[in-house]
């Protein structure tokens, strides 16, 4: 939340305009039942994902998007399950408005809480068609107002600015004309609606898994260079790609592990870790839901695959071997 409403309007965890990354790192720190995302950077820094979104979705986080970049990423989302909330959101789902500088605006830093210093389009579009109803503006003076917007940058369109537009009748008449916030009501729309009783989703993980660039954007960077000053770095690194190769082709092999069998590989990672839930262990590896479920196909698969080695390819070794193999590696072997 930033410009679109004062923080002090909403309720429960409030962070700033999100960006890339942001949905990622909430899932993580808050665990939360329901995101409203509403203002995101989208020029100054990269912003929020959709591929963080879906995680939040998978996870079985209600993810509500209006007022502004939440509603543009709804109205992109809407089929994958993120609920769009708002006249914002309708226009963009219905094509009304495309471009996401329509929601555009220029606004103070957090230190001023985001106030917004210039007017966004969807602003003036929707103000300028309350003013035609309230006959506080003739037609042909909404479109002007409309198209004059439509000329000035975002971080130069003010109302004075965009007012000069207007005859000086049709200014008087607006000065006695109460100018709606279309974002700031949308805003509200949404914060409501998220916080809405309601049980969570069912935990999916979607298939197919998300890239390896999805993946790689999404470690913690912090914690990878940590990792890496490790002496064991790439003993670590080397096990991680071994169980993920093997992971990888038993599934193009076409091997697809139980319920049971995930859940024994759950069971089995929460013992040795000495961890008694699932959401003790989502905690201790950073994991969302969902984004453990799928670790824990992939150590099911790497089972199914060394548990059937000798049918995995023709000839293939038997446990034995493997033994004898390793043994003779590691200087164990005695004879």
């Amino acid at each position: 939340l930033g410009p679109s409403l004062p923080a002090a309007e909403a309720r429960g965890t409030v962070l700033p305009p999100a960006r890339k990354g942001d949905v990622w790192r909430a899932l993580v720190r808050y665990r939360p039942a329901a995101i409203a995302l509403i203002d995101g950077v989208f020029e100054s820094e990269p912003s929020v994902w959709h591929h963080e979104i879906l995680d939040a979705l998978d996870a079985g986080v209600r993810v509500f998007g209006g007022a502004s970049m939440g509603a543009l990423r709804a109205a992109e989302l809407r089929a994958r399950g993120m609920i769009g909330v708002g006249r914002i959101f309708e226009w963009y789902r219905d094509g009304r408005i495309t471009d996401d500088s329509e929601v555009a605006l220029l606004h103070a830093g957090a230190e001023h809480g985001f106030r917004p210093l210039t007017v966004p389009l969807v602003n003036v579009r929707w103000a300028a068609e309350c003013a035609r109803r309230a006959h506080v503006l003739r037609p042909a003076e909404g479109r002007a107002l409309v198209s004059a917007a439509e000329r000035i940058f975002y971080q130069e369109r003010t109302w004075p600015r965009v007012l000069e537009a207007l005859a000086a009748p049709a200014r008087a008449r607006w000065e006695r004309f109460e100018v709606p916030d279309l974002k700031a009501e949308d805003a509200r729309e949404t914060l409501r609606a998220a916080a809405q009783p309601r049980s969570r989703w069912p935990v999916a993980p979607r298939q197919p898994a998300p890239s390896s660039l999805v993946r790689r954007a999404r470690l913690d960077s912090a914690e990878i260079e940590r990792l890496r000053r490790r002496s064991d770095s790439r003993e670590l690194a080397e096990a991680g790609l071994r169980r993920a190769l093997i992971a990888g082709w038993a599934r193009e092999c076409g091997l697809r592990p139980s319920p049971r069998e995930v859940r024994a590989a759950e069971l089995s990672w929460r013992k040795r870790l000495r961890l008694r839930t699932r959401a003790a262990l989502c905690v201790r590896t950073g994991l969302t839901e969902a984004e453990l479920l799928r670790a824990c196909e992939e150590l099911a698969l790497e089972k199914l695959a060394l548990d059937h080695a000798p049918r995995m390819i023709a000839d293939g070794p038997a446990a034995d071997e493997g033994l004898a193999a390793e043994a003779r590696l590691r200087g164990l072997w005695d004879r």
